[in-house]
């Protein structure tokens, strides 16, 4: 095993990843069935099972669809090529969306571009009282949503739709839209810019466009870095007020919400 371990994390250098070393734990873990931390509880494993998982990593195959499952807050949920990779910078959305609707025993919550599932379900696994309901243009997205669901256990309504059902009336409208420039495509990492869907990332004044379109009493958004501010403007100009910008771990503004009376 600490041959495997040594090998792999040597082949995921030479290949650009960013963190060999705790790629390769990953990896290792995964083959052994055990957590990271226990990988080194261990002398074999199986070098044909991890052969198959490191050519992909080190085609540059991001992390989570190469497990195949990756934890977002309290869940485990299942990653492929359906849906973008869920992120710690998304976490923070969920939790200003929670803190939102505390108090409130049924709110009524819409996540448009679901993806995964993974911010409706996080919301429905937090907040057993609301009912929540997720749209996705992309019927590959909606299904690997389709498929969390069941494997949770969740009651997440999931159905094909875009910005436009934000219209409908919401207590809470939550979002994660596409917000890399076209411009910035060619220089995201491979991970990005080869595997992860593009019409999930690229996107320029949907922010603005959901702000205006949503009849809803809050709403609550992540930003690409250094866009919060035009973000919360967009917020003011349609009405929205108690406009809070929430910076993720990394010190980045990542979230911006606002409330109308």
């Amino acid at each position: 095993m600490r041959d495997a371990l040594a090998d792999t994390e040597r082949r995921l250098a030479a290949a650009g990843i960013e963190t060999p070393r705790v790629d390769a734990e990953w990896l290792v873990a995964h083959v052994l069935g055990v957590s990271r931390s226990d990988v080194h509880a261990h002398d074999e494993l199986d070098g044909s099972a991890l052969e198959s998982l490191v050519a992909r990593r080190e085609h540059r195959e991001p992390l989570a669809y190469v497990l195949g499952d990756w934890g977002f807050r309290r869940l485990t949920l299942k990653t492929d090529a359906r849906a973008l990779v869920p992120r710690p910078e998304t976490e923070v959305l969920v939790e200003r969306a929670l803190a939102l609707i505390r108090g409130e025993p049924a709110p009524s919550v819409l996540d448009v571009g679901v993806g995964s599932g993974a911010i409706a379900l996080a919301i429905a696994d937090e907040h057993p009282g609301a009912r929540v309901v997720g749209v996705d243009t992309s019927t590959d997205a909606l299904g690997l949503a389709r498929e969390n669901a069941d494997r949770l256990g969740l009651g997440v309504e999931l159905r094909a739709a875009g910005l436009e059902a934000a219209a409908e009336g919401w207590d809470l409208v939550v979002a994660n839209p596409p917000y890399v420039r076209p411009s910035e495509w060619e220089r995201l990492q491979p991970e990005i810019r080869e595997w992860e869907p593009r019409a999930a990332l690229v996107g320029e004044g949907v922010h603005e466009a959901l702000a205006r379109v949503a009849r809803t009493a809050r709403l609550v958004m992540e930003v690409g870095d250094g866009q919060a501010r035009q973000v919360a403007s967009a917020f003011a100009e349609v009405g929205y007020g108690d406009i809070r910008i929430t910076a993720d771990l990394a010190g980045r503004e990542r979230v911006v919400e606002g409330r109308k009376a």
